[in-house]
């Protein structure tokens, strides 16, 4: 089978190396991507069979490399209908802006319900990370994330309750609370620590995203700081790493 061209942005001769010795069904996901690249987003996979026929493999290791393009986001199937060219990533800066900032600038409505608002008692961690002491009360805000209806992350957002009494009965949690905090309450956000990672979901968090487990997914955590370096809050992110990616920018 031979190797795709090489094209800017993707592994270097499609991460076949040079004696050639891979999974037959790596080649073929190598071809696929070509294949995506032409058909363009939304458009029909040809049918499995067809595929199959014309990369000269079997069915099954045709449909191991489907699955993996699905994992990775490049194809969506749908139930009854066929497979499709998955539309682009989301980009989130990793920068001291909102969920609500990142999804606006690509032209994507985003929104939230609430699945959690509560009081804890902030264990040794998340007392160090709110500047509290351990055992005193916190505010828990859960949050599954969407972007034009389509449900891509959940958050937890963690805040000192004697700072922000009365945060659970008025802020809108469908809103961003970002804006809350700056425009509201007047807080001026200066500094932020995020640390990201891959995991997997768990069953409760792949229930409330509404995605295969088996997704790998992007894990984001945060402690942000006032102008007076004081913490804010503390942020654990999940995303789904089929639909998500995160952009910086770096500067010398």
């Amino acid at each position: 089978m031979p190797t795709p061209s090489h094209r800017a942005g993707e592994p270097v001769r499609a991460g076949i190396p040079e004696h050639g010795r891979v999974p037959r069904y790596y080649a073929v996901k190598s071809r696929l991507l070509g294949l995506i690249e032409e058909l363009g987003e939304g458009a029909t996979l040809p049918s499995e069979r067809e595929l199959a026929e014309r990369f000269e493999v079997s069915r099954v290791t045709f449909r191991q490399a489907v699955s993996e393009l699905v994992l990775e986001g490049r194809l969506v199937r749908r139930q009854g209908a066929g497979t499709f060219v998955a539309p682009p990533k989301l980009v989130q800066p990793l920068a001291l802006v909102s969920y609500t900032e990142g999804m606006r600038s690509q032209g994507v409505e985003p929104s939230r319900y609430l699945v959690t608002g509560e009081h804890v008692a902030a264990d040794d961690r998340l007392a160090a990370d709110l500047g509290i002491a351990p055992g005193d009360p916190a505010l828990h805000i859960e949050r599954v994330l969407l972007a034009d209806s389509e449900r891509i992350g959940l958050e937890s957002t963690y805040l000192s309750a004697r700072r922000f009494p009365d945060l659970l009965s008025v802020f809108d949690p469908a809103t961003s609370l970002y804006a809350y905090l700056t425009g509201v309450v007047g807080i001026v956000l200066a500094h932020a620590e995020e640390r990201v990672e891959t995991v997997l979901a768990t069953p409760r968090e792949a229930l409330l995203i509404g995605t295969n487990p088996a997704v790998p997914m992007l894990l984001l955590h945060r402690v942000t700081r006032d102008d007076a370096g004081v913490p804010v809050e503390r942020v654990r992110s999940l995303y789904r790493g089929d639909r998500f990616s995160f952009i910086t920018q770096l500067n010398l």
